[in-house]
């Protein structure tokens, strides 16, 4: 198909006239002949903007990147802005279905938004941007409309961001368990070990919340006891759960060593392989012990069937485990070894060789009379290295501490001591004469010296092995490596929101950002970091001139490409945008 051009004569001079035709074949000519299919008229007259409504209608029916429209003279380069790191969680976004559940969800939940499709790529674009380039929501709506190209995201305002969190914290419920169900489907997770472990996260503020009535989960109530009405349920044999007031942003002891901060706790369930399938919020001064009871419940919501519970020694008291232990649950829980508890230090009294398993790590399981648990005993060569080092360390720097104090007076030696006890390690190998002198307890660096690449683990399921109870123990490192990337590559600290509803959603969407980058990771075998360097380099550029605006990217670089194949997606199209100017 092409324009065809034929001159007639006038009295005046030549005429052109142009006409859209093409060639057919004449049979009985045995040749082809052009066949009018459209008149345009005079060229002189021509029709331009028709023209270009015709080029533009017939445009959508073709790539854009065989199109030459946005060729030509006047064509300026107007702006570039990284492109593959959001191209590449958005693809993940909609393969586990994050987006359709969120846009079929739009029809509940507080603040339910009238546009459900450009409240869904805001919220895209919040965990695009905490896996990017972490910042406050104020930052990140400059950063989505200025800084960044997300596909199906315009312009975006502060107040939008708002008010989709707003959105999002009244969901939450319904979407953690879609989302969890969408996502095991489609990795095939394994769920029969379920890893727990808790974090807490300071706000840079003086003042801790104002008290308000609270449930038994630590979320607000209207003043009334909403507890459960079956002790079980509320996590305690039959015990009234309900809630006391207080404070969301509340002081209470910190994993980052900031009491001086009010803080929120925060809760992480984690599968074997590292994805995380839930997160759960509480007020800063809860007490850690408990909070396992609340979680187990939550899950077993979602109806997962059997599943064994792993967590670390602040998990292990009696109540934690029988609660883990109900309904034909299991747990593996670290024990603390310098608790002193009759059960940890018959375990570790009991004769019998290692075995090594994995790695170099040691295991020997011990048999307690009248225990209705299994006991391991692990023993990891390497860490008993760095453990006498620590230990030898922490003394030196004792004995420095209290050389010359026999010569002190009362008074200065109690200031020194005093001094001491501010300091966990070397407190430890301390020792107070019955005089008042300070000397290095030596019996208790011998006793230390026995438990050096050592730890303790209990377990209630009586037919998983030993090798199998430890390496699943070993995997709660998942959980803290989830927490490391959360604070440090996700920024989930510091928090710019004050209201609660706002710091829940926050915590929601860095869960949903670590979920995705677990995903990457998974496919491909690389940290987020190194493979967010290499899928940055791909970038859309946005070209203007008279004849209309074009979007294209620039070329893919190998190691990203190689990125894109291990996750199995496509390569961004080279022509991603083309408009002409309207009529």
């Amino acid at each position: 198909m092409y324009v065809k051009t034929s001159v007639r004569k006038t009295r005046t001079g030549e005429v052109r006239y142009l006409q859209l035709a093409h060639n057919e074949w004449d049979a009985a000519r045995g040749r082809s002949v052009p066949k009018v299919i459209y008149g345009f008229g005079r060229e002189d007259q021509l029709d331009k903007e028709a023209v270009r409504r015709l080029v533009a209608s017939l445009s959508r029916l073709l790539d854009p990147g065989d199109l030459p429209a946005a060729a030509g003279e006047g064509l300026e380069f107007a702006e570039s802005r990284p492109y593959g790191g959001a191209y590449v969680l958005d693809a993940l976004w909609q393969r586990l279905g994050i987006g359709t559940i969120l846009t079929r969800l739009a029809s509940s939940g507080r603040g339910r938004p009238r546009d459900a499709a450009a409240a869904e790529r805001v919220l895209f674009g919040l965990v695009a941007n905490g896996a990017l380039a972490p910042s406050s929501k104020l930052a990140a709506s400059e950063w989505m409309s200025r800084d960044v190209h997300v596909d199906g995201l315009g312009e975006v305002d502060d107040d939008a961001c708002y008010r989709a969190m707003d959105w999002l914290h009244g969901v939450r419920g319904e979407l953690e368990k879609q989302v969890y169900f969408q996502v095991a489907d489609l990795l095939n997770l394994q769920v029969d070990l379920i890893f727990f472990d808790t974090t807490s996260t300071y706000f840079e503020t003086g003042a801790a919340d104002e008290e308000v009535p609270r449930d038994w989960r630590g979320e607000k109530t209207a003043g009334q006891d909403t507890a459960r009405g079956d002790g079980e349920e509320a996590g305690g044999d039959g015990e009234n759960t309900a809630g006391k007031p207080g404070g969301f942003r509340a002081y209470g002891k910190s994993k980052d060593s900031r009491d001086d901060l009010p803080q929120v706790v925060i809760g992480l369930a984690v599968t074997r392989e590292g994805i995380p399938v839930r997160v759960w919020c509480w007020p800063g001064n809860t007490a850690g012990s408990a909070l396992i009871r609340q979680v187990k419940t939550d899950m077993r919501d979602w109806c997962l069937g059997r599943v064994v519970w792993v967590a670390d020694r602040g998990f292990a008291s009696k109540e934690n485990r029988k609660f883990l232990q109900s309904g034909g649950g299991a747990y593996i829980i670290g024990e603390k070894l310098r608790s002193g508890s009759a059960e940890a230090n018959a375990a570790l009294s009991r004769q019998g060789r290692y075995k090594t398993v994995a790695g170099n790590l040691q295991i020997k399981e011990v048999r307690l009379p009248d225990a209705g648990d299994r006991f391991v005993i692990c023993f990891n060569p390497d860490q008993a290295v760095r453990d006498a080092a620590v230990r030898a360390n922490m003394i030196s720097m004792l004995e420095e501490l209290i050389a010359g104090s026999d010569q002190l007076s009362v008074t200065k030696r109690a200031e020194l001591r005093g001094k001491i006890s501010t300091m966990p390690g070397p407190n430890r190998f301390l020792r107070v004469t019955p005089g008042g002198l300070l000397r290095v307890d030596k019996a208790r660096a011998k006793a230390e010296e026995n438990l050096d690449g050592k730890y303790l683990l209990r377990s209630a399921d009586p037919h998983m092995s030993a090798e199998d109870i430890a390496a699943g123990y070993k995997q709660l490192l998942e959980v803290e490596r989830g927490w490391r990337d959360m604070k440090s590559v996700l920024d989930l600290q510091p928090v710019y929101h004050r209201l609660e509803e706002r710091i829940r959603a926050h915590v929601l969407l860095c869960w949903l950002a670590l979920l995705l980058v677990r995903v990457a990771e998974n496919h491909t075998g690389q940290t987020w970091p190194a493979m967010r360097r290499d899928l940055q380099r791909i970038s859309i550029g946005t070209f203007t001139g008279p004849a209309g605006t074009f979007r294209q990217r620039t070329e893919v670089p190998k190691t990203a490409r190689d990125l894109l194949t291990a996750l199995k997606i496509d390569v961004p199209r080279k022509i991603h945008e083309l408009t002409t100017p309207e009529a």
